[in-house]
């Protein structure tokens, strides 16, 4: 991850919805000496640019897959095989990207 200078945000449990107004706006702690892969995440997402950052997971890629979901009703691969699923998740992205782009078309 170093060399590819890339920072994860990847969730280390569920988190409560409705923060208090002084968890809110606290100060981020102070970075951990020597932190393992664990605890640098944590650490990330308890300051402001890390909740921010991962605040953005819900306006991105969150709500296609809840709509493939729901509206749709892919909940699970019909296939076996990674060639076969990857297939398969083909089409279901493309069905989802024409029935966006439908959408989008001015009538």
């Amino acid at each position: 991850m170093r060399r590819a200078k890339i920072a994860p945000l990847i969730a280390l449990g569920r988190e409560r919805h409705n923060l208090s107004w002084q968890d809110r706006f606290a100060k981020a702690p102070p970075a951990p000496d020597n932190p393992t892969p664990l605890k640098a995440m944590a650490h990330r997402l308890a300051t402001p640019e890390g909740r921010q950052l991962y605040a953005l997971r819900k306006q991105t890629p969150e709500p296609v897959f809840g709509i493939i979901k729901s509206v749709m009703g892919f909940r699970q691969f019909s296939l076996r095989g990674l060639e076969n699923v990857k297939g398969e998740w083909n089409l279901v992205t493309m069905a989802w990207n024409l029935k966006r782009m439908f959408a989008l078309t001015p009538a």
